[in-house]
């Protein structure tokens, strides 16, 4: 298990915390993401890469995971006909170099073995990385953007393909870019719309039952890189229900969000959820994993 606490060094800080209040269960994950703003930070330019290279070394049981950005400007709200044809400049190579470098960096930082969450959320309407304006060239941009990190000598990157839960604006499948350049298939699945109940998050269309069916025939492990409480307020059976599905369906790794007002350590207004996941995930004073809700 993991959580998204702060996308810096205080993030890093922060998992200590966590796992103190869960009374001592080890958060393994470790996720954060690269600012999409420039493409000077999409290769790696935050210092703060070291601080969490230095976390993923200190014990070989860890992950780090890290969401990277496919444009810069990424939440700059280009419209389609733009990112129609950035899409395509990266289909033909023109952003190759900028994907070497991240992973000469992260290389060189010693963490070979990231988890690369690239272009995350690619079925939605907001990024700039995003999939609907043109799904053929943006899956042969994605296999570039691979296909360059993986060039690099020393690598060991997992690339994982991580959509929103439901249809948005086209349905993710259509930007499966193919199981050679994907080693994981992701879900962001948060307490909102569409789906009223949680029931409905499983069963609707490209829902998360839809996630695990599809991640199984492509014999792929899956992942939550994003979840947390959102639309609902303070949400204890969203929060229940969310993990056992967890616990059901095993994935590589999951990632709470916490912040407010998604989450439940470092946002005081969903008592009732904390309580649920402190007492799902936390150890009892014997160090046995403590019983399911």
């Amino acid at each position: 298990m993991g959580a998204y606490l702060h996308y810096g060094s205080p993030g890093v800080d922060r998992m200590q915390g966590l796992s103190r209040w869960l009374g001592g269960t080890e958060l393994r994950a470790g996720h954060t993401y690269l600012p999409g703003d420039t493409w000077a930070n999409i290769e790696g330019a935050p210092d703060s890469l070291r601080s969490w290279a230095r976390w993923r070394k200190e014990r070989r049981d860890r992950l780090f995971v890290l969401n990277v950005p496919m444009f810069e400007g990424n939440e700059a709200d280009v419209p389609d006909d733009r990112v129609a044809e950035l899409i395509r400049s990266g289909a033909r190579g023109e952003y190759d170099g900028h994907f070497r470098r991240l992973a000469q960096r992260l290389v060189g930082l010693g963490v070979p073995d990231t988890v690369i969450v690239l272009g995350w959320e690619m079925n939605g309407f907001n990024y700039t990385h995003r999939c609907k304006p043109d799904p053929e060239n943006w899956k042969r941009y994605w296999r570039r953007v691979v296909s360059a990190m993986r060039s690099v000598e020393g690598q060991r990157f997992r690339f994982d393909f991580a959509p929103n839960r439901g249809p948005d604006a086209i349905g993710w499948t259509s930007c499966y870019p193919g199981d050679d350049v994907v080693d994981v298939i992701g879900m962001d699945s948060y307490d909102q719309p569409p789906g009223d109940s949680f029931d409905e998050m499983v069963d609707q269309p490209y829902g998360l039952r839809r996630h695990v069916e599809f991640a199984k025939a492509h014999h792929k492990r899956i992942s939550y890189p994003e979840w947390g409480l959102f639309r609902n307020g303070d949400n204890p059976e969203y929060m229940r229900r969310m993990l056992a599905w967890i616990a059901e369906n095993r994935p590589l790794y999951h990632s709470i969000t916490d912040y407010c007002p998604h989450g439940v350590w470092q946002c005081g207004e969903n008592p009732r959820s904390a309580r649920v996941f402190r007492e799902f995930l936390s150890t009892n004073r014997k160090g046995r994993p403590a019983p399911r809700p």
